[in-house]
């Protein structure tokens, strides 16, 4: 059986996937603090019908090798962290970060979760949730009849309560990573930490190179429909090409086969 009917098939699996990566950007388009996904593509393994560097008479050596390539594979699928468009929305419990870091997310097993995505909202008691309701740590509980809410920067949290006073309500606190291509994506706009991502380190907004909050302000999804449609368009043509290779090979093989006839 021909190498290349293998090879190409690898290569349309590859790119099929290719097209996955990008059907899911281009999806998230407008889902807020979104990360769009890069994907990775490696060799595979070759066969060597002859060695570099072999003998090739008795004071001569082959300066070149004779190796097949056997096709391609998807070697990993990343997230690029690059700051999407902030958008004013009015809100006060909106909430952008302009810079590195994630807001952090208790899950409802008391684990942590992490997120760019700021579009707060309150519960029925007056604490920070997000929109599937889970609570923003550290928790922040607006009390009931106060107007004014106010973040600051570096996350403190302050309403005019019912007497007409400043109240400081706490300060949020964001988290980064040495590696955030390495968490975890779980859906619901969340991820966790992974042993590739490394621990969390716990900072206040704007120390230690983090980055600030932006109240009244959301972060909108980086990916960039142009780029991504370039993508598809070159993933496709990489598809075709393929396919024609295994076509190709087909025709071969049948050329072969008729040459009894």
């Amino acid at each position: 059986m021909m190498r290349a009917l293998w090879t190409a098939g690898t290569g349309m699996i590859a790119q099929q996937t290719n097209i996955d990566n990008i059907s899911n950007n281009l999806a998230n388009v407008s889902t807020t603090g979104f990360k769009k996904s890069r994907i990775d593509f490696q060799d595979l393994m070759y066969q060597t019908v002859r060695q570099a560097g072999a003998t090739s008479g008795a004071d001569t050596q082959l300066p070149t090798g004779l190796q097949v390539g056997l096709g391609v594979r998807e070697a990993a699928i990343q997230k690029v962290y690059t700051t999407g468009n902030l958008q004013s929305t009015g809100n006060d419990l909106d909430m952008a970060l302009r810079g590195d870091g994630f807001f952090q997310i208790t899950m409802p097993d008391g684990t942590l979760a992490y997120t760019r995505d700021g579009s707060f909202k309150k519960d029925n008691q007056g604490r920070l949730v997000t929109s599937e309701g889970y609570l923003v740590e550290p928790q922040i509980t607006i009390p009931e009849g106060s107007t004014d809410l106010a973040v600051a920067a570096d996350g403190t949290v302050t309403v005019t309560n019912a007497d007409g006073d400043i109240e400081d309500l706490g300060q949020l606190e964001i988290a980064q990573f040495i590696n955030a291509a390495g968490l975890e994506s779980i859906g619901g706009n969340l991820l966790k930490e992974t042993e590739a991502s490394g621990d969390p380190v716990v900072v206040v907004p704007g120390e230690e190179g983090s980055g600030t909050i932006l109240q009244k302000y959301v972060e909108m999804s980086n990916v960039q429909v142009v780029e991504e449609m370039v993508n598809m368009i070159v993933a496709q043509r990489a598809y075709e090409v393929n396919s024609k290779a295994v076509t190709t090979s087909d025709e071969m093989l049948e050329t072969a086969n008729n040459l009894k006839r």
